[in-house]
């Protein structure tokens, strides 16, 4: 049984080491005790059907464990922790079932064209920044400004107010690698900003996701303020922060390996499965958010007592040889790839129509207007951001060719 910090997945920033340490713990078994880097001890799940097993199992449920939470105002922790990811049925079941009446599939399928529109106005300024073979950054100039755009406008969120919604976010969502005086400070700043977005559109509904959510309701029953508040952070931050690594990421991945990006350009009706083998291959989320559990599981051989922290790493178990044939190896021809990207069960990730629709418009149009994409420098591992929950990198230059 491991009780160190080595290896740890989560603070490997260097190229293909996350992936590296992840394999290393899985070496050693599925299911392993850990310190992790915050000193928090937990049972990290790196098997695939062990990982499945337990985001099904009723007795691991969400409760505490957030960032500084020594340091957090109570009131502050309501407004940013009352949402889908920090709850248990029956409170669960219920706050589910009023945000799917919002954002709906129908309100995601719509939004495709706009997707596209956006895209290619972001080809076009990249075109410009890199022209003459000057290398350009991905995720500045196409991964992250595609998906914040989407998800502020889908909510009604002005455009000028995005580049210091980015600032705070990478801070709550990497919420363990940050002082905790930073953290809350961009906690408060988060909050209080959408608490005045949400007055502003109680007065003045528009056709939009935060104007439905607002006004969204079931028998007599609504969000409450926390609610409201709370699941708008958490539709901004997840709805940006994952997409952004599926697109940057995915990118990476297929132009380091020249032979499936080959495949890809010939037969690009494949692009919705390969989509799916981005999202296995070096998906955005590492673990499944934090969970406890509520009395004693048996899983892969161990028995974990109640009250301990579970940590499912999707990352891994994505990359589990008892399930996928050559884990290693992107193959976008998969025949089989029911991945855990987005999790699995009560927590499956509301979000997965919209990051999908938007990884399939963002990685086609890229391809289909640069053929010589290629990376700036092919020898140099890209850095990857450090903390617990989200895997993404810091920067991806590229020449456009």
């Amino acid at each position: 049984m491991t009780t160190s910090t080595t290896p740890s997945p989560f603070t490997e920033t260097t190229g293909t080491a996350r992936h590296a340490a992840f394999a290393e713990l899985a070496a050693t078994g599925p299911v392993q005790k850990v310190v992790l880097f915050t000193g928090v001890p937990a049972w990290v799940v790196t098997g695939y059907a062990e990982a499945r097993e337990l985001l099904a199992h009723p007795a691991l449920v969400k409760a505490g464990g957030r960032p500084h939470m020594d340091a957090m105002p109570p009131e502050l922790n309501a407004a940013m922790n009352t949402h889908l990811l920090s709850m248990n049925p029956p409170d669960h079941t219920r706050l589910r079932r009023l945000v799917t009446a919002a954002f709906t599939v129908r309100r995601v399928e719509a939004l495709a064209p706009r997707v596209q529109e956006i895209a290619d106005a972001l080809l076009d300024d990249i075109a410009a920044a890199g022209a003459d073979g000057r290398p350009v950054d991905l995720v500045d100039g196409f991964g992250f400004p595609l998906p914040i755009t989407v998800i502020t406008e889908l909510l009604g969120i002005p455009p000028g107010d995005r580049a210091d919604f980015r600032r705070w976010s990478l801070i709550v969502v990497n919420g363990n690698v940050h002082p905790a005086e930073v953290y809350v400070d961009a906690a408060r700043n988060m909050v209080g900003y959408v608490r005045e977005l949400i007055a502003a559109k109680r007065a003045d509904p528009a056709d939009d996701l935060l104007s439905a959510l607002i006004a969204v309701h079931e028998g007599g029953d609504r969000l409450s303020q926390d609610e409201l508040t709370s699941m708008v952070l958490l539709l901004l931050v997840a709805g940006h922060e994952t997409t952004v690594n599926l697109i940057v990421s995915g990118t990476y991945a297929l132009l380091s390996n020249p032979d499936q990006l080959a495949l890809l350009r010939a037969e690009p009706e494949r692009l919705p499965a390969a989509v799916e083998e981005l999202l296995r291959y070096d998906g955005p989320v590492q673990v499944a958010f934090p969970a406890v559990a509520a009395a004693p599981i048996e899983v892969g051989g161990v028995t974990i007592p109640a009250g301990d922290v579970v940590l499912p790493a999707l990352l891994a178990a994505n990359r589990d040889p008892a399930r996928f044939p050559e884990p290693d190896r992107l193959d976008v021809t998969r025949p089989s790839n029911p991945h855990m990207a987005f999790g699995h069960g009560l927590h499956h990730c509301l979000g997965a129509p919209l990051a999908r629709l938007e990884g399939c418009i963002a990685l086609g149009a890229l391809l289909a207007r640069f053929p010589g994409l290629r990376l700036a420098d092919p020898a140099a591992e890209p850095t990857r951001n450090p903390g617990l929950l989200i895997n993404g990198l810091v920067a991806l230059p590229v020449v456009l060719g």
